[in-house]
């Protein structure tokens, strides 16, 4: 890291409905708006990652979700700020997104991909989700 601030910590949710990706667009206000991603948000202090996953979910989608494993960690530094991320596994438990806290949601499959663009900070993941070993239940 190149300050001495503390890098801003980001739980995400890769879920998995149906051979399909559940991605969201930011909203046009927000930091890197209208890119692409993957639903989450910022840890609140004392927060645990899991809890985190579920609570930005069911703020930004009006769904409730499982979390399941850790697919991915990684640290991000941005011009003027570093995000830590961490992605679980997800599945829906009841209900269908909705773009509450986002500008859209869409489900997509692992074609699709590379016609959206995601943050810099998504460029390992995304690679790691093209690879033809990882299961797109």
């Amino acid at each position: 890291m190149t300050d001495s601030t503390q890098p801003i910590e980001v739980a995400a949710a890769l879920i998995f409905h149906q051979g399909k990706l559940l991605i969201t667009q930011r909203l046009a206000q927000a930091h890197l708006g209208g890119l692409w991603e993957f639903p989450g948000g910022k840890r609140e202090p004392g927060e645990t990652w899991e809890a985190c996953v579920i609570r930005e979910i069911r703020e930004e989608l009006g769904v409730e979700i499982a979390v399941g494993a850790l697919f991915e960690s990684l640290t991000h530094a941005y011009p003027g700020k570093t995000v830590h991320l961490k992605f679980f596994t997800g599945t829906l438990v009841h209900s269908t997104p909705q773009p509450l806290g986002c500008a859209a949601c869409r489900w997509i499959n692992r074609t699709e991909l590379d016609q959206f663009e995601f943050p810099a900070a998504d460029a390992q993941l995304l690679a790691k989700l093209k690879s033809p070993q990882q299961v797109w239940a």
